[in-house]
């Protein structure tokens, strides 16, 4: 019996076996072929959205309409009634009597002694007091740096009238000095003159240059100290040489804001009572408050409004050039 012939001798392909069809790779959340693109999201097209979006100026409008009705409007106003005069009309005449008055050279001048007296007396008692807390250990010296920040939200007239307690015709240094002497009256009695109002700016706003000071001082090398020490320098030169360097923009920074702030000071002049002082402020205040002369007032208003923004100009072109 002959044997069955092999398919291949026979010349008859056999038949291939059945393959299974792969299966789609997926993602790894398994919701599609990996590395096929996802569906885009549903909605307008892109140029449709960014002609949704509110343009950035519209953002701006709101403080700024707060800002000029809050602030540019009354003054505004102020510019206005200090070029029209009593008799109507504008006119820049009231310039021209403000100007020409002694009343506003006296209170000009006072301003500015008084300002720039309070700036150098507060720089040098500032840097000194920083001295002391930065590089003098002493106990409660972080709770007198800590104080500092206290003090500036502190209003001017408490320190005004602290002063008066001490310093005042029936403070306390007049009333030791009459217990023991038996006088009818104390010897203290500057504090309505201008010295007063000097002393009490320097108390009020040497804080204001001692904050910057601190924060440069916490910056400095205290190897720098040390080295300078050791190398036979005396206490005096490392300061002029090592400290004073590190001090010259925060004492620019500080110096400057404080002369803008004593230019404005209205209410230590005021609660000292020193009727022979008169500031550009306070001769606004006599004039609109007191005679109802509001073009004069207002005339001097301007004035003093045109040095503060200068000087605020140059405390900010001091700070950035220092880097303050």
């Amino acid at each position: 019996m002959a044997s069955a012939a092999h398919p291949a001798a026979s010349g008859i392909a056999a038949p291939a076996a059945p393959t299974k069809a792969p299966r789609p790779r997926t993602g790894g959340d398994g919701t599609g072929p990996a590395g096929a693109t996802p569906p885009a999201p549903s909605g307008p097209p892109a140029p449709a959205r960014e002609a949704r979006r509110v343009p950035r100026f519209v953002w701006a409008l709101p403080p700024v309409a707060v800002l000029a009705l809050v602030f540019l409007y009354p003054l505004a106003l102020v510019v206005q009634q200090s070029v029209t005069p009593d008799e109507g009309g504008t006119s820049f005449a009231p310039y021209g009597e403000v100007f020409a008055s002694e009343a506003f050279r006296s209170a000009l001048t006072t301003t500015v002694w008084l300002a720039a007296g309070s700036t150098v007396g507060c720089l040098v008692l500032g840097f000194v007091l920083a001295m002391i807390i930065a590089f003098v250990p002493f106990p409660g010296c972080r709770a007198v740096a800590r104080f500092i920040d206290v003090f500036l939200s502190f209003p001017s007239f408490l320190i005004t009238l602290a002063l008066l307690f001490i310093y005042g015709n029936v403070g306390m240094a007049n009333g030791v000095w009459t217990d023991l002497t038996g006088a009818s009256s104390g010897p203290f009695d500057f504090l309505t003159t201008p010295w007063g109002v000097l002393l009490a700016e320097i108390t009020y706003f040497t804080p204001f240059v001692m904050r910057p000071l601190l924060a440069a001082f916490s910056q400095l090398d205290s190897g720098q100290l040390e080295v300078a020490s050791s190398l036979g320098a005396k206490p005096a030169r490392i300061v002029r040489q090592v400290i004073l360097p590190e001090a010259l923009p925060a004492l620019a920074a500080g110096g400057s804001l404080v002369l803008v702030m004593c230019l404005n000071e209205f209410g230590i002049v005021l609660f000292t009572g020193a009727k022979g002082v008169t500031t550009l402020p306070m001769l606004v205040y006599g004039k609109a408050i007191l005679e109802s002369d509001y073009p004069t007032a207002c005339v001097v208003a301007v004035v003093n409004i045109v040095i503060s923004v200068g000087l605020y100009s140059l405390y900010r072109m001091v700070s950035r050039r220092v880097g303050a």
